[in-house]
């Protein structure tokens, strides 16, 4: 066994340490985010190192490194770094657990990148309840009765998800008698779909359904959304949604890919997609709190994401565009959400308010930011020159080639609809009248990571989609099963 191929993970896992630690005997707490960002960049440095390198297996297999999981690892460590610059001056709300803090992100982070590489039931699982436990503690940190009741009900609702999840493990276990993703499609090779094995899938897409917030396992997305702390509210809205569909992908088309099965996963995904974008969407309309808005959002654009997860049930094995469109979605995706929560949460720090009314304005007291986050809200609509309008295409033009024009119609068809409060809050920043004419400040540590994300969403939207569909993308979605 090879630890070198676990590098970017025992670095992470070394930096929460030496973060605890470090909290114990500094009084300038601004170093606990600055060894968090070091930490982050070298388990990605490990990582990019083994990029282009050939597949391998670890630990007996539960444990794959190659291009799919080295992508997914990469995505979580920009999620991080950039949801640690977010909380440089929002911390200061829990000054006295700043190091407890940090060391979670980096925590759950490392449970991601351990879900994103697995390749075995047991594995899966102790990787998932790594990174939720993570999360569900970082969801109370503000400790005032909102932050309470939002970590209680996401952990209630995800204690009983997992253990759907282990339920529906449990049973694909009986009916193959393996873990090994590789082995049970080997050993569904001669087998016919049994009750047994579809209510296994169906627990199965229940529990994974909770962690990318899909209709009907969505319930606690709006209220852990509003009470959570805002950098955090934004880690959940990208990372925890990444993880889940790197883990339905590699489950589902590795273990369950074989063509008789998986053109009924495929319509099962493609069911989904529809309510949960539809429900999203219209559920959105209503809403005053831009956090709230933005959960509700979230559940759409998991809809938007089943599309391609039903494009690719429904293509051939060998075809691995429809899932490279799913990794470009979700790099698009990260980057406008952490963009769109780095705006938020420095007008938010100012005005102590986070209705939509109070952001009236506020193109003249904080232009950059309302720029920023008008940028971001035009590309989760998918409008171009934004990275959202590159990614929806991509994916819906999977979806059709597939045969889901119907799918693609209803999503076209949701993105219009999402255009009206995406562009309310929009209209509200640039055609309002500021309750107040002094200036929104914000942190550099916050501008910097407003600047990247922004940045990244012009990049992905105008001048490199092609390289990033064409190949990063595709070489990255080729999954290998050991």
């Amino acid at each position: 066994m090879n630890l070198g191929l676990l590098a970017p993970e025992l670095s992470l896992a070394a930096t929460a340490i030496v973060v605890i630690l470090l909290d114990l005997v500094v009084s300038r707490k601004g170093w606990l985010a600055a060894v968090s960002i070091a930490g982050i960049l070298v388990s990605g440095g490990f990582s990019l190192a083994m990029w282009g390198g050939s597949a391998q297996p670890i630990f007996n297999n539960m444990l794959a490194v190659d291009g799919f999981a080295l992508f997914f690892k990469l995505l979580f460590l920009a999620s991080a770094a950039l949801v640690t610059l977010f909380s440089v001056d929002y911390v200061a709300k829990f000054a006295r657990f700043q190091g407890e803090f940090y060391a979670l992100i980096l925590l759950s982070a490392l449970g991601m990148m351990l879900m994103a590489a697995t390749t075995e039931l047991i594995s899966i699982y102790v990787a998932l309840e790594l990174a939720s436990i993570s999360l569900y503690a970082l969801v109370g940190f503000l400790k005032d009765s909102k932050s309470t009741e939002a970590s209680l009900k996401y952990l209630l609702l995800g204690a009983v998800a997992s253990a759907v999840l282990l339920f529906g493990m449990a049973l694909v276990f009986g009916f193959t008698g393996r873990t090994q993703l590789g082995e049970i499609a080997q050993a569904l090779q001669g087998m016919s779909l049994s009750p047994g094995l579809i209510l296994g899938l169906v627990l199965l897409i229940a529990g994974f359904g909770f962690k990318i917030a899909s209709v009907p396992f969505h319930m606690w997305v709006p209220d852990v959304y509003e009470g959570a702390p805002t950098p955090i509210t934004a880690y959940l809205s990208v990372a925890s949604k990444a993880a889940g569909f790197a883990i339905i992908l590699r489950v589902f088309f590795t273990a369950f890919g074989l063509d008789w099965l998986s053109a009924n996963w495929g319509i099962v995904f493609a069911a989904l997609a529809t309510i949960s974008m539809t429900l999203g969407n219209i559920t959105a309309i209503p809403q005053s709190n831009i956090k709230r808005l933005l959960g509700y959002s979230s559940i759409a654009q998991a809809g938007y994401l089943m599309v391609g997860l039903a494009a690719v049930g429904m293509s051939p094995v060998t075809d691995s565009v429809a899932r490279g469109t799913i990794l470009f979605f979700l790099a698009s995706y990260t980057l406008t959400n952490l963009g769109a929560f780095a705006a938020i949460i420095a007008i938010s720090n100012k005005l102590g308010s986070d209705l939509i009314e109070d952001y009236s304005g506020m193109i003249k007291r904080a232009p950059l930011l309302a720029l920023g986050l008008s940028l971001c809200l035009i590309s989760l609509i998918g409008m171009p020159p934004a990275a959202g309008f590159i990614a929806k295409f991509w994916l819906f033009k999977g979806a059709v080639e597939n045969g889901l024009l119907w799918l693609v119609i209803i999503a076209v068809l949701n993105s219009v609809i999402s255009a009206y409060y995406y562009l309310r809050v929009v209209k509200v920043m640039w055609l309002g009248e500021p309750a107040s004419e002094e200036k929104v400040p914000s942190s550099g540590a916050l501008r910097v990571a407003l600047a990247i994300s922004c940045l990244g969403v012009l990049l992905l939207g105008t001048i490199v989609p092609g390289l990033l569909t064409g190949q990063l993308a595709d070489f990255a979605a080729r999954l290998l099963t050991f």
